[in-house]
């Protein structure tokens, strides 16, 4: 091997090293600190098969296109939100499973920040039920990738968890490592429209094309807020000969 082949070797092996542990330290520190629900604490479970009948799918008058909710429909019908009309994203439409708020907004606290991995088995339904509804096409599933460093630190990228779990619901396929952050940014989080898209500019990149050419590619993330990071995979997407591309989320920002 040469020195490239050998520095790649290594950063892999550390990586999972790393993978590794942090998966042993959460078995050690589960048997000691047990899950507990996160709605009515429980023990032994992130999230009881109670609270999650109680969480209501989101279902309410929404953009066609970016998902994003309308106080109401106008004369029975729903048009396309302001910003939909003047910049419209070249991922369409957009769906979610829940609305970000409540129940939901802890569930997606601990699967991202407590190493919360099995949270989102009693959802598994739900999330099928809601693809249903909002009569979803795609010949493959994708998530939004992490940055390699932010995903060894946490251990996993939950948009694969979620994308896993909707892809055994619905029957479609996941492809995982084609797509790529390439760039590690900051957190979108306190950051306004304009500074989101300026943000995830250039962030991703396609290491292989094959699997999404001419394909209806439906990307998978945790939260759909505005739109951007969901966007930027999709200009990639589409310009490796992707079909269509939509997007499915377990929740959408009010």
């Amino acid at each position: 091997l040469g020195t490239s082949g050998l520095a790649t070797n290594t950063v892999t092996i550390v990586t999972d090293l790393l993978r590794y542990s942090w998966s042993l330290y959460r078995q050690v520190l589960d048997l000691f600190v047990p899950p507990r629900c996160v709605v009515c604490q429980q023990v032994e479970t992130w999230l009881c098969d109670r609270c999650v009948s109680q969480i209501p799918l989101f279902d309410a008058p929404i953009c066609p296109q970016c998902g994003r909710p309308l106080d109401s429909a106008k004369d029975g019908v729903v048009h396309l939100c302001a910003v939909c009309r003047s910049a419209p994203l070249r991922v369409s439409p957009i769906r979610a499973a829940f609305l970000f708020e409540g129940a939901i907004r802890d569930v997606i606290h601990a699967l991202k920040y407590r190493g919360a991995r099995d949270i989102l088995k009693p959802l598994a339904g739900r999330l099928a039920e809601s693809w249903h509804h909002h009569h979803m096409q795609s010949d493959v599933l994708v998530p939004v990738p992490l940055h390699a460093r932010r995903e060894t630190k946490r251990g996993y990228n939950q948009a694969v968890l979620v994308a896993k779990m909707v892809g055994r619901q619905v029957d479609v396929p996941v492809v995982a490592n084609a797509l790529l952050r390439v760039r590690d940014t900051a957190s979108q989080t306190r950051l306004n429209r304009d500074e989101r898209k300026r943000n995830v500019d250039a962030a991703f990149t396609c290491v292989e094309c094959s699997p999404f050419v001419s394909k209806r590619v439906t990307l998978i993330d945790d939260v759909a807020t505005t739109g951007a990071t969901l966007d930027a995979c999709a200009a990639v997407l589409l310009a490796c000969g992707a079909q269509s591309i939509n997007a499915f989320t377990l929740a959408r920002a009010p």
